[in-house]
């Protein structure tokens, strides 16, 4: 039964996440596509974007291995 909340805590803790992470992406290379010379200050906002919902996933696993 603990295996089971477990999995179930990560699953969905990592939709938000990777939802997000998703479009970051995806508005970064549309941004980019529209303006190549840009893309010196688009590319790190971009990763910090990222890595800030990785960090919320990261929570999300966390909380379940500490069940």
């Amino acid at each position: 039964m603990e295996h089971l909340v477990s999995g179930i805590a990560i699953g969905v803790g990592a939709i938000g996440p990777g939802i997000g992470i998703g479009l970051i992406g995806m508005k970064a290379v549309e941004a980019i596509g529209r303006n190549p010379e840009a893309q010196n200050k688009i590319l790190p906002a971009m990763l910090l974007g990222m890595a800030f919902a990785e960090a919320i996933a990261i929570y999300a696993l966390v909380i379940a291995f500490t069940k």
